[in-house]
């Protein structure tokens, strides 16, 4: 079955549809042996060599699912090139995987890691508004028109923030709350570098604590810092399903 090549090069697992349009306009892909640029080249995944940066592509790969609570003080990416903790020292023995979006550096919980372009970019692209869901530890107890307006949007330098749900938490085990401190439950449809201290920090709240407990159905559990485990087949199911991967999938993509 013939596809588009960015879109190949996001199901065999190499990155995201955007991340692989980006590897064929630097002319780092070849078919056949041919370079290609061009975006809207058709291959035929049966029959087609492909090849990035002149490593060929195993298109029909099996995926690879992991879920990993990602500790404060650890960087959001595989491999750091200044020899900078990173998430590929906590899972030494997993290869070919990306982390699914990022947390920052002083930020914790949950992170997905896969080989599976195409989960990536339906749970990151902005248009499929997946939520995410965290746990905000404030200095001080934010009022009711504080929480409003976290809810309602927050003007940032790059623009207002789309509405979200913010309240006080109200579950297990983030209450009761430390002294002079309140745990605050958000839920985000997009996913601005640091946004949620820079929405706390406009309406002069102090973060002390962040904790990414969910991306869209996959939840952290009862996962440590540090500690990671695959996805199991319903994690992976749920997953496909809710983002719409089941039924491309079935029609075969």
């Amino acid at each position: 079955m013939a596809m588009r090549l960015q879109k190949a090069l996001a199901h065999a697992g190499v990155a995201s549809r955007r991340a692989s349009e980006k590897l064929i306009q630097q002319g780092r892909v070849r078919v056949n042996g041919q370079l290609v640029t061009e975006m809207g080249f058709q291959v035929d995944p049966e029959s087609d060599r492909i090849e990035v940066d002149g490593r060929p592509v195993r298109l029909e790969a099996k995926r690879q699912y992991y879920k990993l609570y990602k500790p404060t003080e650890v960087l959001s990416v595989m491999r750091d090139r200044r020899g900078r903790r990173s998430l590929g020292d906590l899972v030494p023995n997993v290869e070919g995987v990306h982390p699914v979006g990022r947390l920052d550096l002083h930020s914790e919980g949950l992170i997905l890691l896969t080989d599976d372009g195409a989960l990536t970019d339906r749970l990151t692209h902005p248009r499929y508004r997946h939520p995410k869901e965290y746990r905000v530890l404030v200095k001080g107890t934010p009022g009711a028109a504080v929480l409003r307006r976290l809810r309602e949007g927050i003007e940032l330098e790059d623009g207002v923030t789309s509405p979200a749900e913010v309240a006080r938490a109200t579950d297990e085990p983030w209450v009761p709350s430390p002294r002079g401190r309140t745990w605050l439950r958000f839920v985000l449809h997009e996913g601005r570098k640091r946004q949620i201290r820079r929405m706390c920090q406009a309406v002069e709240l102090k973060v002390e604590r962040l904790v990414r407990i969910q991306i869209a159905s996959l939840e952290l559990g009862d996962l440590e810092p540090g500690a990671y485990r695959p996805l199991t087949r319903g994690e992976v199911g749920r997953l496909m399903r809710e983002t719409g991967l089941a039924d491309a999938n079935a029609k075969g993509r």
